[in-house]
């Protein structure tokens, strides 16, 4: 859920200018916390008494919390207060979240994308046109194929995945826990060179990666 719902919220509170590198940030703390969250496990497992995944387990409701409860503190975002009615509201928020009382044309900008969405008519079948099945493809096959390619698999499981390989207890924990700093540098790079190729090569950069990884693994 927080996949989805963050990057909306991050686009419609910040900036233009920004809005960018918050949501790539954002990318930056899920690898980050991954990797915390495999050294906390390796960390653990030298608790005896089978109080070590107890721990573990325990320990990952501290986030949790915080996210739950700074949720509740959370604002509103100014689109979903006029997709409500609520303009002086969200005007107010506007202004609010920007620091400034200048902000008419941004305001207007949000007033007219929502006017010009609720003229759309059956808007599930529109998405089914051809002109915007070019859209439509791209947008179901990418994470589609993401999925199956077994990543997954590898994000989750990675312990269990060693140890079906022949590592010990030990071994398969820090494995996963090397998995997750290079997912980390991964994410680093890609931030540092994204701006510079376009995400567009990033993205052939990245599927030419997947197909030489999956087929050396596949041969071996």
């Amino acid at each position: 859920m927080q996949l989805q719902s963050v990057p909306v919220y991050l686009s419609e509170m910040a900036p233009a200018k920004i809005r960018g590198a918050l949501n790539i940030g954002f990318q930056v703390a899920i690898t980050i916390g991954i990797l915390v969250a495999n050294f906390v496990n390796y960390g653990t497992a030298e608790i005896k008494g089978g109080w070590g995944w107890r721990v573990s387990l325990a320990l990952a409701g501290v986030p949790a919390l915080f996210m739950t409860i700074g949720s509740i503190f959370l604002p509103d975002t100014p689109n979903s207060i006029i997709e409500r009615g609520h303009h002086e509201e969200a005007k107010r928020m506007l202004q609010k979240i920007r620091g400034t009382e200048i902000v008419d044309a941004e305001f207007e900008d949000l007033i007219a994308a929502s006017e010009a969405a609720k003229k759309v008519q059956q808007p599930w079948r529109n998405m089914f046109l051809p002109r915007y099945r070019p859209q439509l493809v791209i947008c179901s096959l990418i994470p589609f194929f993401q999925q199956i390619t077994g990543i997954n698999v590898i994000m989750f499981y990675a312990p269990v995945l060693f140890k079906t390989l022949g590592f010990g207890d030990k071994a398969s924990l820090m494995s996963a826990a090397i998995t997750g700093v290079v997912i980390v540098v991964g994410t680093f790079v890609s931030v540092a060179t994204v701006d510079k190729f376009g995400r567009k090569a990033l993205f052939i950069e990245g599927g030419v990666q997947m197909i030489i990884c999956q087929v050396s693994a596949r041969h071996h």
